[in-house]
């Protein structure tokens, strides 16, 4: 049997692991909520973020002569070691809970506080002389903690999902690069249009996504305004006077970014609409990155049978049943990624208008949303990149055949022999098999030098004079 101590609370007594860092509350708190299986511990900077937010507390409120050095000294110290990524394993409630964030918060102050005892001499549980209430959670309601917390948690992870954007844009401009020169058929819905290079087909990729970029970054910026100092509802109450800005202003110092206190504490406690614009913003590149995969999934198709324009790195066989056969399994795991990106930006959505009144009692489930989106998309990207992207191929001499066949070159002649004639040649080589331009010289309608010059794939891949 594992020893245990007891501990009680409004509710009454219950028993903790004795060795437990975490209290009665995160005790009822795993009880009570076996719904998701994803565990705090699974979210690292979110315990980071919750560990900043009650050093930038403790030091206001030591900084206003309302903690004493030595309890300020070890909740420091304990905060400190939870950012360093020691004691993780004590946070381990489900991300899904009700109480809008208050088992969080209190698992946060539990740790903290029975750690601080440890460093001050005490037993763990010995709370008169370090509560998780009185003294971590000085000035502080989960309300205004809680939400800086993961504030400051989403600041990190936005750094993660751009440095993993930044990667796949910086390989697409390689592979423009690389099949600048590889002539190509455009397609429009997915029918021959007019030629192309591969590298311009990259190099749109990688222009698209690059513009994400800042909007990402644009949108996380919302998480550096913060509402600590609000306590309940925005009031401020059980705060003194100058505790949001000065909190604000360390808290600020501790991440080395300009966090600033929210012009009105009260709107600032139940909207969450900072998330939602995140999300929109992260959807996008979900959309984005999905529309790509589509592609590269059609661009590989075959190998004799599809389109069979790029070679995709095999990564694994791709049937139980059909020998040689390997699928595009990379750009099939982003695809179905992106899907759960854009499913939570909907659960996200409705979880913030769920908001009453002066609270949002939503908050777990959007703030769990929103970190699993950046968690798999961040992932995903990395994945794409480095078992996909880096390792595509062209197969320049099949696409190259494909142009010079193709009926579509006829749209160059347009503005020379007009549009009536040239849909005439194109229905003739559709109907008998004869090329365009063997057509052309059989009507009459051009000069085999005047062709040579016009059907010139290269000279169709950008704009330029029309001379008659």
């Amino acid at each position: 049997m594992k020893k245990t101590r007891i501990e009680s609370d409004l509710i009454g007594e219950i028993e903790v692991p004795l060795d437990a860092y975490y209290g009665v509350q995160t005790q009822r708190a795993i009880e009570n909520f076996a719904i998701s299986q994803q565990k705090l511990a699974n979210y690292p900077a979110f315990i980071r973020g919750l560990a900043l937010v009650k050093w930038a507390a403790a030091k206001t409120n030591f900084e206003l002569n309302l903690l004493e050095k030595s309890i300020y000294q070890a909740i420091e110290t304990a905060c400190k070691e939870l950012v360093a990524g020691q004691f993780h394993s004590d946070f381990p409630i489900d991300m899904i809970q009700g109480g809008a964030g208050t088992s969080t918060n209190m698992n946060a102050n539990e740790v903290i506080a029975n750690r601080a005892l440890e460093l001050l001499g005490h037993e763990k549980g010995d709370y008169q002389y370090c509560s998780p209430n009185d003294h971590v959670n000085l000035s502080q309601s989960t309300n205004d903690a809680y939400p800086t917390a993961f504030k400051v948690a989403l600041f990190e992870m936005n750094q993660v999902v751009v440095a993993s954007l930044t990667r796949l844009v910086v390989a697409l401009k390689e592979k423009e690069a690389q099949f600048k020169e590889v002539l190509k058929m455009g397609r429009t819905q997915l029918q021959d249009a007019v030629p192309m290079t591969l590298g311009q087909e990259f190099g749109a990729f990688a222009f698209t996504l690059e513009r994400e970029i800042g909007k990402l970054e644009e949108a996380s910026h919302s998480f550096l305004e913060i509402n600590m100092g609000a306590t309940a509802i925005g009031t401020g109450l059980n705060a003194v006077p100058g505790y949001a800005a000065l909190c604000a202003e360390n808290l600020g110092a501790l991440m080395q970014q300009p966090v600033i206190s929210a012009a009105n504490l009260i709107e600032a406690t139940s909207d969450t609409s900072g998330l939602v614009a995140y999300s929109n913003a992260l959807k996008k590149v979900a959309i984005k990155v999905s529309k790509m995969c589509n592609d590269l999934r059609l661009l590989s198709s075959g190998p004799r049978t599809g389109l069979a324009e790029i070679q995709l790195p095999a990564m694994q066989p791709g049937s139980s049943i059909m020998p040689g056969k390997v699928n595009p399994v990379i750009p099939e795991v982003v695809n179905q990624v992106c899907f759960k990106v854009i499913g939570n930006d909907m659960t996200i959505t409705m979880a913030s208008e769920a908001a009453q009144l002066q609270l949002n009692v939503m908050e777990p489930v959007l703030v769990h949303s929103l970190m699993e989106s950046i968690q798999w998309m961040s992932q995903a990207m990395d994945t794409l990149t480095t078992k996909c992207i880096t390792g595509i191929q062209a197969n320049a001499t099949h696409t190259k055949e494909q142009v010079l066949h193709s009926i579509g070159i006829v749209t160059a002649l347009n503005p020379y022999i007009g549009y009536k004639a040239s849909t005439k040649i194109a229905k003739e080589a559709l109907e008998t098999g004869k090329g365009v331009y063997e057509l052309i010289l059989a009507h009459q309608l051009m000069t085999q030098e005047q062709l040579d010059e016009l059907l010139d794939p290269k000279h169709m891949l950008a704009p330029h004079s029309v001379n008659k």
